[in-house]
């Protein structure tokens, strides 16, 4: 039998009824623990954050609603944070932009540099543009590097390279054929 005491103190700290308290700790001969673990059993207490384990659990039985409720709830992001991740993500991307940059070079000469940042607002508003004058640059002999702490050694200089020599033995070809 649960003292007066022991049912105030579980009703304190599970914030449940003076009946639940009650029940739970009658149930579990006024094991204050069992009592608990009793009450996530019957969803009417939420399980610990961490999720917490114990060995009565069953694995096979379905979750009581309010645990279900407070574990969706952890679980949901509000828009608002979602928000607040993106425009995150959006500064790092903007700062990595500015500190590295897009060159074109001719015969081992920077012709241009610009960050990386206006060269992705370039392809973004300007896409017929940009990409036709970048694929012209490679039959002129232009060679594109990225440069920068984050993406010097990327493996996107070796596809570059790759284009610019494509675009070279291209060009080689077709002078050999019209001789």
């Amino acid at each position: 039998m649960a003292t007066f005491e022991q049912v105030e103190r579980l009703k304190e700290k599970a914030n449940v009824s003076y009946e639940d308290a009650k029940a739970a700790l009658d149930a579990t001969d006024g094991d204050m623990l069992e009592a608990i673990i009793y009450l996530e059993k019957n969803g009417k207490v939420a399980p610990p954050m961490g999720g917490g384990y114990y060995n009565s659990q069953d694995a096979a039985q379905p979750k009581p609603p309010a645990v279900e409720a407070a574990q969706a709830q952890k679980n949901e992001e509000t828009i608002p944070m979602l928000l607040k991740r993106f425009f995150r993500w959006a500064i790092r991307m903007f700062n990595k932009g500015n500190r590295n940059s897009f060159e074109v070079r001719k015969n081992d000469s920077v012709i241009i540099s610009v960050p990386v940042t206006v060269l992705v607002f370039l392809v973004i508003f300007a896409f017929w543009i940009v990409v036709p004058l970048i694929i012209l640059g490679l039959f002129f002999g232009c060679r594109y590097v990225f440069r920068g702490p984050d993406l010097d050694g990327a493996p996107v200089n070796g596809m570059m390279d790759s284009a610019a020599n494509a675009a070279e033995n291209f060009k080689a070809e077709m002078t050999d054929d019209d001789k």
